[in-house]
């Protein structure tokens, strides 16, 4: 049975229940993930071919120190990083190490940030100099579904809704949603109720509600939608070893519609330079 709590009243931690946040919690929502978002645009001049992911993890790290805010997954769970950096066949959770970014590959660079409590996550895939116009195909039908699923998102509709519009999309441009990770609720803690599949049917899930705060965060492979994860227990990888792409923004549902806390400040959440 699924219940919905006001989040003033309930405790920070996890309980199953789907917080419900007022205004001040979209305002703090709003601030965190504008530094998150900030810090995924000044990316934009950094990721280029030689850069190791290391060297992006600490700009990272000093991007979120000269600001005052943390990044959450370091010692998250014994994470040692700033950021997750997955690069071509990587689903998600690639640990940043002294590899340089090769010309030609596709990176997602997931970020989320702390700020007094409140947690502000995202990612944006990245072209490494010139890539593959399979690899830009990739990119543009991944950030596409992410529209299409924050589209579906309004008081009243059901979780599944958004992965209905995901997996629909998806397929029909010969590519496949992930199962094996999904969107999660966000807000005072790292990851909270609901999941967010992004595959599905439009009446599953739960019933989205004002105050809800959420991730959309599709991984799409050109391949199968099978992954499996390394022994490093983080990195997951496409099983056929496609390639992979995802894109993230942190959302509020509104009376409306929705509120997307990580827009870009310069409009750049999607670029790519193909050949």
């Amino acid at each position: 049975m699924v219940t919905y709590v006001n989040a003033d009243s309930a405790p920070i931690k996890y309980t199953g229940q789907i917080k419900l946040y007022g205004p001040e919690g979209f305002a703090a929502m709003r601030k965190v993930c504008a530094i998150t978002s900030e810090c995924l645009d000044a990316l934009n001049d950094i990721v280029k071919p030689g850069v190791t992911t290391n060297e992006i993890d600490r700009f990272v790290f000093e991007f979120g120190a000269d600001r005052g805010v943390v990044p959450a997954t370091l010692n998250y769970r014994g994470y040692t990083k700033s950021s997750c950096t997955s690069i071509n066949h990587v689903v998600c959770h690639g640990i940043p190490d002294d590899k340089p970014l090769r010309e030609g590959d596709i990176v997602n660079i997931d970020i989320t940030f702390l700020q007094d409590g409140w947690y502000g996550d995202s990612s944006r895939m990245y072209a490494v100099g010139q890539i593959k116009r399979a690899a830009e195909r990739l990119m543009e039908v991944t950030y596409e579904s992410l529209l299409r699923g924050i589209a579906a998102v309004k008081p009243g509709a059901k979780t599944g809704a958004i992965g209905a519009a995901i997996q629909s999309y998806v397929e029909s441009e010969r590519c496949s949603a992930v199962r094996d990770f999904c969107g999660h609720g966000v807000g005072q803690l790292f990851h909270d109720a609901p999941n967010i599949l992004h595959y599905g049917k439009a009446t599953d899930g739960v019933e989205m509600r004002e105050g809800m705060i959420f991730t959309i965060e599709p991984m799409i492979n050109l391949g199968k939608p099978d992954v499996k994860v390394l022994k490093d227990g983080w990195t997951a990888v496409t099983r056929d070893r496609s390639l992979t792409a995802q894109y993230e923004h942190t959302i509020g549902v509104t009376k409306d519609g929705c509120e997307i806390f990580t827009l870009s400040p310069k409009n750049i959440f999607y670029t790519t330079t193909s050949k």
